[in-house]
C-alpha cells in the first residue's frame, strides 16, 4: 500500500507541476514577490495532496522564532519534502540552489519564477561570489534566503559537512540566522519514490544576530545547534 499511495502522490505531483509551472510563464511581468505568492501554492497543494495520499503530515516547534524582519535560514537538507515546506513556513524567499534544476522541464521554469541563486557548485570561488552577491540582492530586496549548508541531501543520522556560504552571507549582510532542523528523511527518503505514513517535525531555532560575527562562529553555531537537534527529534522506525 506504501508503494501505491506514493505512485497515486507523484502522479499528482507531477499534474500539479505542469499546471503551475505554465501559469509561472504568464507571470514574468509581475514583481518577484508577487510571483512568489503565488507560485507557493503549488508547495502548499502538494502539502496537502501528501497528507491525503500517504498520510504524511508535519508539526513545527518553535514558530515563535521566526523575526519579523527577513533574514538568513539555514535548514537540515535530508529530503526533497523541505522544499516544500519551508515555502509554507515562511514568508517570502529566495534560494539557493544547483543551476541544473532549472533546466528541468516545466518544474525548472516555475523555480525559475521564484528569482531563485542558481549556483554552479563545479564553479568554486565564482559560485561562492554570485553567492553573497545576489544574495545580498534578495536580502535588501525584502526576502528571505534560504540556505541548505550541507549542499546536498544526507540521509539520517549521517550528517554532511557544512559548507560555509551561507554563514558569509550572513556575515555579510548582519542580517537574523535562523537555524532549522528537522526530520523529513525517516519519511521521503532521498532517491526514494516511497513516502511512509506519520508526522515529520520542524524545529525552528532561536534567531540570532550575524552583526559583527565571524562566518566561522555562524556555521559552527548553526551546525551544532541543528545537529543536537536532529539527536532528539530523529526516531528510529
Amino acid at each position: 500500500m506504501t508503494l501505491i499511495r506514493s505512485l497515486i502522490f507523484a502522479s499528482g505531483q507531477f499534474l500539479l507541476t505542469v499546471l503551475f509551472s505554465t501559469l509561472s510563464l504568464f507571470l514574468w511581468g509581475f514583481s518577484p514577490r508577487t510571483r512568489f505568492s503565488i507560485m507557493r501554492r503549488w508547495a502548499w497543494v502538494n502539502l496537502r495532496w501528501l497528507e491525503l495520499t500517504c498520510g504524511l503530515k508535519y508539526k513545527i516547534e518553535g514558530l515563535e522564532n521566526i523575526p519579523a524582519e527577513n533574514g538568513i535560514v539555514l535548514c537540515k537538507h535530508q529530503s526533497a519534502w523541505e522544499t516544500l515546506a519551508l515555502q509554507e513556513i515562511f514568508p517570502y524567499q529566495a534560494w539557493v540552489l544547483k543551476r541544473e534544476l532549472l533546466r528541468i522541464p516545466f518544474f525548472g521554469w516555475g523555480l525559475a519564477s521564484m528569482n531563485p541563486i542558481p549556483i554552479d557548485r563545479g564553479a568554486g570561488r565564482a559560485a561562492l561570489k554570485q553567492l553573497l552577491a545576489e544574495g545580498q540582492n534578495r536580502v535588501d530586496g525584502g526576502a528571505w534566503v534560504v540556505i541548505f549548508p550541507e549542499g546536498t541531501r544526507t540521509a539520517p543520522q549521517q550528517p554532511g559537512k557544512y559548507n560555509i556560504g551561507g554563514a558569509m552571507l550572513a556575515s555579510q549582510s548582519g542580517k537574523m540566522v535562523v537555524p532549522v532542523a528537522h526530520n523529513a528523511g525517516t519519511y521521503w527518503p532521498k532517491n526514494s519514490i516511497l513516502k511512509k505514513s506519520g508526522e515529520i517535525t520542524v524545529v525552528i531555532g532561536e534567531p540570532f544576530s550575524a552583526e559583527g560575527l565571524k562566518a566561522s562562529e555562524i556555521n559552527a553555531r548553526v551546525e551544532k545547534w541543528i545537529e543536537d537537534t536532529m539527536k532528539r527529534i530523529q526516531p528510529e522506525i
